[in-house]
C-alpha cells in the first residue's frame, strides 16, 4: 500500500464528514497499529478487499457518536440495530468513494457489523494495519486501512 493509498482514505474520511456535517472532522495522520493499541470501539464496520490489492477497511466508533451522525440524517430511531447499520453504510460510503479513485481492480465487499469492543478482531497478518484517527465535535472514530497489493497486480503493473 502506497503513501498515495493512504491519502486516499485520510481525504474520503474529511470529504464524508464535510458532506454530513457543517462541522467538519479533523482527520489525523495515519500510523502503523502496534498490537497493544486499542482502536476498536461500540461499532465496528468491516469491508473485504479484493482485485488488484486485498485486505480490509475498518471503521470503528462510539455509541453516542453513531447517534448523533444518525441525528444529523433526522434518525429518531438511535437503537443498536440503527448504528450498526448507519455504522456499515459510512464503512461502505468511505470504501466505494476509495474505488472512485483506486479504480476498478478495487473490489469491495458488503460490510460486516460487529457490535461490542471487538478487541479481539484480528488484522491480516500479510498487510499492515494503518490507523486514521478522526475526531468529530468531541468524538473519536477510527478508519483502520489493512491492504497489500496482489502478486498478480504488480506482474500485470511491471508488464505495462
Amino acid at each position: 500500500m502506497s503513501e498515495d493509498d493512504l491519502k486516499v482514505f485520510v481525504h474520503g474520511a474529511a470529504r464524508f464528514f464535510s458532506k454530513i456535517s457543517p462541522t467538519p472532522a479533523e482527520v489525523g495522520t495515519p500510523f502503523l497499529r502496534d498490537e497493544s493499541d486499542r482502536v476498536m470501539s461500540d461499532f465496528s464496520a468491516v469491508i473485504g478487499i479484493s482485485g488488484n490489492q486485498r485486505g480490509c477497511v475498518y471503521y470503528t466508533a462510539p455509541r453516542d457518536m453513531v447517534q448523533a451522525l444518525a441525528e444529523i440524517f433526522g434518525e429518531s430511531d438511535l437503537s443498536d440495530d440503527i448504528c450498526a447499520d448507519f455504522v456499515g453504510e459510512i464503512a461502505n460510503t468511505i470504501s466505494g468513494n476509495a474505488r472512485l479513485e483506486l479504480g476498478p481492480g478495487f473490489l469491495i465487499s458488503v460490510p460486516v457489523v460487529i457490535r461490542g469492543r471487538a478487541e479481539d478482531v484480528h488484522f491480516p497478518d500479510d498487510a499492515p494495519a494503518f490507523v486514521i484517527p478522526i475526531s468529530w465535535t468531541g468524538h473519536r472514530s477510527t478508519l483502520i486501512i489493512c491492504l497489500s497489493d496482489q502478486p498478480h497486480s504488480r506482474r500485470m503493473a511491471a508488464a505495462q
